[in-house]
């Protein structure tokens, strides 16, 4: 009976310390996890994981959640469970992200970004580090340091289609300038019965995005972040003009049919099928226009400016960025993998394979002509994540919705203007 005994304790003994070998050479680094959102990257994402298993023997999972909203909705109920992956994004506004970064779920990566002599920051596009950075005195009360890696630069401005343009008998290789020039073309679209703008308007962020490009090149950034702070009304004579734009817009026939309905699926494919002249969308869709009409004749251009005061900033950085889970413990892996992801030979390979701006400035060699347009214009953009001050929600859909409203003729500019004064007023007096 001890014999038996003895023999087990010895079978017990000898099981653990095989399955601690096994352990010591497959520890849990062995792995990391990647959430993302982008259906359009998920082979190159795994072409590249396979490379990275081979240079490392680490294995990297990339792993898809769309829609965008699907995923949203997946990385907060992690966040609250604690089950968050070791690489992460987040889809949001920058109170979001700082959310994330005062739960713990975010890794400060200030110390990786700054050693070698700043080797890793050197190589990124500050505009796009700028999304993910703090500086010091920020208004939401975050240590200041950089907490996410950009893993490509976007720009948001219009294209036209060169074959309309010479339809219209206008320089194929000349668009308009100025604010005065585009109303003009408008005029022109409108006599053809072409359809002339489109844009996912019915998804209002963008159109936020086109009235602060007019509001930065009409009052400049200073009093924009002042109307923001409640120091200057949406009632200002230069807020008005903003507005206004957007009736001028409408009447001149510049703007197509239904655009504040329209998602930017339809409008994409739209312009990729050559039914419209005009476009107002992200550099992101170079690869999008490429899916669906790899013939397109078309350019990247900035907004037509309105004023000469300042000049024509438009909303661009980081287009997507990849988070490392603070709580992780491969975290230290895990920014190894973002090092190497950003690195230029990478780097250039998701350029060329998903035709998306990268966030290595040297790697920019191998995109198409119109990508490269895109990238011309990063020393021109801006973003709310980078101001250091927030519009209350509110406030911003109030005004989307009420330019909305101005392009289909149910509200003046003047009135939209104290519409949205009156809610910025109520939003304040509930933070006195």
């Amino acid at each position: 009976m001890l014999f038996k005994k003895l023999t087990c304790a010895l079978c017990l003994v000898s099981c653990a310390l095989f399955y601690i070998g096994c352990a010591g050479k497959a520890p849990s680094s062995s792995s990391i996890t990647v959430w993302h959102w982008m259906t359009d990257r998920q082979q190159a994402f795994d072409e590249l994981a396979k490379r990275y298993e081979k240079q490392t023997g680490i294995k990297v999972n990339f792993e898809l959640y769309a829609p965008s909203d699907a995923y949203s909705q997946k990385v907060r109920a992690a966040a609250q469970g604690q089950t968050l992956p070791d690489i992460f994004g987040i889809l949001g506004e920058k109170r979001d992200f700082s959310s994330f970064i005062k739960a713990g779920h975010v890794l400060d990566l200030t110390s990786y970004m700054d050693e070698n002599q700043g080797q890793w920051r050197k190589k990124l596009f500050a505009k796009a580090l700028a999304i993910n950075e703090y500086n010091e005195g920020n208004s939401y009360g975050i240590k200041p340091g950089v907490y996410g890696v950009p893993i490509d630069v976007m720009t948001i401005e219009m294209v036209y289609n060169k074959d309309l343009f010479k339809e219209l008998g206008l320089n194929p290789n000349r668009p308009p300038q100025t604010f005065a020039e585009f109303i003009d073309i408008g005029k022109k679209i409108k006599a053809a019965n072409k359809q002339g703008l489109v844009s996912g308007w019915g998804e209002v962020w963008m159109i936020d995005c086109l009235a602060n490009n007019y509001a930065f090149n009409i009052m400049g950034k200073d009093k924009v972040i002042a109307t923001i702070k409640g120091e200057v009304p949406y009632t200002d004579p230069d807020w008005i003009k903003v507005l206004t734009l957007f009736k001028e817009m409408e009447d001149s026939g510049v703007l197509a049919n239904g655009l504040v309905t329209m998602v930017n699926k339809t409008a994409e494919q739209l312009f990729a099928n050559g039914k419209a002249v005009f476009a107002f969308n992200g550099s992101w869709c170079v690869n999008v226009y490429n899916g669906m009409n790899p013939k397109l004749n078309y350019a990247a251009m900035l907004p037509p400016k309105a004023s000469d005061k300042f000049p024509m900033t438009i909303w661009g950085g980081a287009g997507s960025s990849f988070l490392v889970n603070g709580r992780s413990p491969r975290a230290k892996e895990a920014v190894k993998f973002l090092q190497w992801l950003t690195d230029n030979d990478q780097q250039a390979y998701l350029a060329e394979n998903t035709r998306n701006l990268p966030s290595n400035k040297e790697s920019l060699k191998k995109i198409p002509e119109v990508l490269a347009q895109f990238a011309d214009d990063v020393e021109f953009t801006t973003h709310p994540n980078v101001w250091g001050v927030s519009e209350f929600p509110a406030v911003i859909e109030a005004l989307d919705k009420g330019i909305q409203s101005i392009i289909i003729k149910e509200r003046t500019p003047e009135q939209v203007a104290s519409e949205v004064q009156k809610i910025k007023e109520r939003e304040l007096a509930k933070k006195r």
